[in-house]
């Protein structure tokens, strides 16, 4: 009998003549927490969709508790006892706690619902998980963290036996990802094996027991997390013994004195919102720092025309201006990288070269009647190229590229359109450290080429790399403004974001 409870033997997978996955192997132990980990591309949801039935295996083996398996649906998997938590929730969020939980599963009692029954049950596995929630509670009425711990409620309702979690933490506040760590911790107890996907290192030497590194569709190593630092992480990821070293600041240079870009005077956005006074020269990277909860995004969505301000003034160039709409800002020369890509800034069923070309499309027909194809292919290429976009054609659907290629395409459309003032909302997160990066070089190259950036994240060690000039915004008020040269550690920053 194996150690394992979980192998994955020599796996191959192709897309068409792209070989993703090359002679891949992956083990398991019971009751273990084993990170998967790699860039963009390396292979690994590929892997793991292999294992819960989203895709079949070209060939290799898996095997579970010893037994030689055939997964070829969600629902084989389901079968064996494999459930995968993924970064786009899939509760349905009209309907309760209880009815996302037995959805396709209910309980009957004759031909009708056993309401009762299903609400002792969910009762008790969200008990279980250490949750006091109200089974009628509606999915819509929870937060991002809570209707991630509904949907590994719903998983271990189902008598699971190995859970993946792919990305869990990267729309969770601090305090939801320790609640999340808390849950992580007492499934083990309960024997359930667990593969952690994560870009976040200090995550996974935090919580997981092993960690198994892919790159470029193959095996690299793996490891004890006790025995690594995250440099040897990112190291053997990238291939590169100086990977550590990308998001050191590279001091910058633009007119300080020159006129303002971007004037925001008294901002009122709502009743926390309030009196939000900054200003943007060209050239220059602001960041927007601040706890998540803190304004950020809503500074940035009422600037793009997403919210409707209720005083104040902004003006471009001097002149006042309103934003009635996402359409008007874009006019006016704004662009926004939004924090959710896939929900806000990619049309997913539709191709790499239809969703880089959106802004500009109109401005592509000719003679009102035909698209420019020749020009569309040329500046999608350049895109591609430019940015070093991973995809094995532009007309692929953009839904198949991996998470940095897919944010890179959203950069691409508003590069596209020649932005004035370029917004970036949390624009690595779910991106692996080498399209990190890769990011934070075009965000240096536009601002370097005359294009004024707005930053916010919450990596510090982003802020620390690219930013000029930093306000800290805590509970929806300006707290401070820092000069990058000023800041000197992390942990400084840190602690003025966090000072009222």
């Amino acid at each position: 009998m194996s150690q394992y409870i979980l192998e994955l033997k020599n796996i191959n997978k192709s897309f068409g003549a792209v070989k993703v996955l090359k002679d891949v192997s992956f083990e398991l132990l019971p009751a273990e927490v084993h990170a998967l980990v790699g860039g963009n591309g390396a292979g690994k949801s590929t892997l793991m969709k292999i294992m819960t039935g989203v895709y079949t295996k070209d060939s290799g083996e898996i095997i579970i508790n010893g037994e030689n398996k055939e997964i070829h649906s969600t629902n084989d998997a389901k079968a064996n006892g494999i459930a995968m938590i993924f970064q786009e929730m899939s509760l349905v969020p009209t309907l309760s706690i209880m009815e996302n939980i037995f959805l396709g599963s209910e309980i009957k009692k004759g031909a009708f619902r056993d309401v009762a029954a299903m609400k002792v049950k969910t009762k008790e596995v969200l008990e279980k998980l250490g949750l006091e929630l109200d089974p009628d509670t509606r999915v819509s009425d929870l937060s991002v963290g809570m209707t991630q711990m509904v949907e590994i409620a719903k998983a271990v309702s189902k008598d699971v036996k190995i859970l993946v979690f792919d990305e869990p933490s990267a729309a969770l506040s601090d305090s939801e990802t320790a609640r999340l760590f808390q849950i992580i911790r007492q499934l083990k107890e309960n024997g359930v094996s667990m593969v952690y996907i994560s870009h976040r290192m200090n995550e996974i030497l935090e919580i997981c027991d092993r960690v198994s590194i892919l790159r470029d569709g193959q095996n690299v190593t793996t490891l004890n997390t006790s025995d690594v630092k995250m440099e040897d992480i990112i190291a053997y990821m990238l291939g590169d013994a100086n990977a550590g070293h990308q998001f050191e600041w590279i001091p910058r240079t633009y007119d300080e004195n020159g006129q303002d870009v971007l004037e925001v005077k008294n901002l009122k956005i709502n009743e926390k919102l309030n009196d939000v006074s900054f200003s943007l020269k060209k050239g220059e990277i602001l960041g927007l720092a601040g706890l998540m909860g803190s304004g950020r995004t809503e500074i940035m969505e009422t600037l793009f025309g997403i919210r409707k301000p209720l005083g104040g003034q902004i003006l471009i160039d001097g002149k006042e201006i309103v934003n009635h709409s996402p359409a008007d800002a874009v006019k006016k020369g704004f662009g926004l990288v939004p924090e959710n890509r896939r929900r806000e800034g990619l049309i997913l069923i539709h191709s790499v070269r239809e969703n880089a070309i959106l802004p500009v499309s109109a401005k592509l027909i000719k003679h009102k009647i035909f698209n420019d194809d020749k020009r569309i292919n040329r500046i999608v290429s350049d895109n591609i190229n430019d940015l070093g976009v991973k995809t094995n054609d532009m007309n692929d659907e953009i839904s198949l590229l991996s998470g940095g290629n897919q944010q890179k395409i959203v950069i691409a459309k508003w590069l596209n359109s020649d932005p004035k003032i370029l917004m970036f909302d949390e624009p690595t997160a779910g991106v692996d450290i080498g399209a990190k990066g890769e990011i934070i070089k075009i965000i240096r190259k536009y601002a370097d080429n005359g294009g004024s950036v707005i930053f916010a994240s919450s990596e510090i060690a982003e802020m620390m790399a690219v930013c000029d000039h930093i306000i800290t915004i805590f509970d929806g008020r300006i707290t401070g403004e820092l000069k990058r040269e000023d800041i000197r550690t992390e942990e400084e920053l840190q602690n003025a974001i966090q000072r009222k």
